[in-house]
């Protein structure tokens, strides 16, 4: 029975949703240009990426002073919990904290990372703890 299709990006349409979102609304023949500094792509490649990803509902055609333009029907914080969902569910059994176990004996962390995810993971437990007592006032 043939796969499902995915709803997520891959690889190659990252790479065109990051121009999107980084550019804002853009002729093929712009993204073009900001794909080709990673690598020779012809325009009838893009073109036909840019269909697919309209099929998958990651980018919409619209018209901007009379030219074609794609925008992207996502934002990238969508994209990327997609992406890490899936991730989470492929190779880390739906855990997080196995993935962060992985991050921390990898030694993907810098000392910045570190502190970021725990002002994040302290912001977060307080935030949690004025939701449950609606009489507390935050400090």
């Amino acid at each position: 029975m043939p796969r499902k299709p995915s709803r997520e990006p891959t690889d190659a349409e990252l790479r065109i949703l990051n121009c999107l979102w980084d550019g804002g609304a853009m002729r093929l023949s712009e993204i073009a240009v900001v794909l080709r500094d990673g690598g020779a792509l012809a325009n009838t490649t893009i073109a036909t990426m840019l269909k697919v990803m309209s099929e998958k509902k990651l980018v919409r055609r619209t018209r901007r002073d009379g030219n074609v333009v794609w925008v992207a029907s996502v934002t990238r914080q969508a994209a990327n919990r997609g992406s890490v969902d899936r991730l989470l569910d492929r190779l880390f059994d739906g855990s997080a904290s196995q993935l962060v176990a992985h991050l921390l004996k990898g030694g993907r962390l810098s000392e910045a990372d570190r502190e970021e995810i725990e002002t994040l993971l302290r912001d977060d437990a307080e935030g949690k703890k004025s939701e449950n007592n609606p009489s507390s006032k935050p400090s």
